[in-house]
């Protein structure tokens, strides 16, 4: 009966545990080195280079692309850019299918996932490209 009950209360708490905020080192873990695309509402959003030192380049598929960083604060990635200094903090989760990113100012605006392909690469032209 014991066994039993322990068996239970581990496949109840699974969901939970597969549903836990990443921490900024599983955050950076899983990230960095790569280029992830992330979808919304079954559309292309946007994508993001992960570097070194919590340094990203974030891009909305349009050419333009923005340098920032991040870091971690109560629980939350925030990313600064250069040419948007207030902080946009997300929370991160890990399945098996990618991350997905719940935009924490407003989480029920937004919510975003990694797609796996979106058709589309990470190109970024240089400032005022055929101006």
């Amino acid at each position: 009966m014991l066994l039993r009950s322990l068996i239970l209360v581990c496949l109840l708490a699974q969901p939970a545990l597969a549903q836990q905020t990443l921490s900024a080192d599983a955050f950076d873990a899983y990230t960095r080195g790569k280029t992830l695309f992330y979808g919304f509402d079954g559309e292309a959003y946007g994508v993001e280079r992960y570097l070194d030192d919590r340094r990203v380049v974030w891009s909305f598929l349009d050419g333009r692309c923005r340098d920032g960083i991040w870091y971690e604060d109560g629980g939350q990635i925030c990313f600064v850019y250069e040419d948007r200094p207030d902080p946009q903090c997300w929370t991160f989760q890990q399945t098996s299918r990618g991350l997905i990113a719940r935009f924490e100012n407003n989480p029920d605006a937004t919510e975003l996932y990694e797609a796996e392909d979106v058709g589309e690469d990470m190109l970024c032209y240089g400032p005022d490209v055929g101006v």
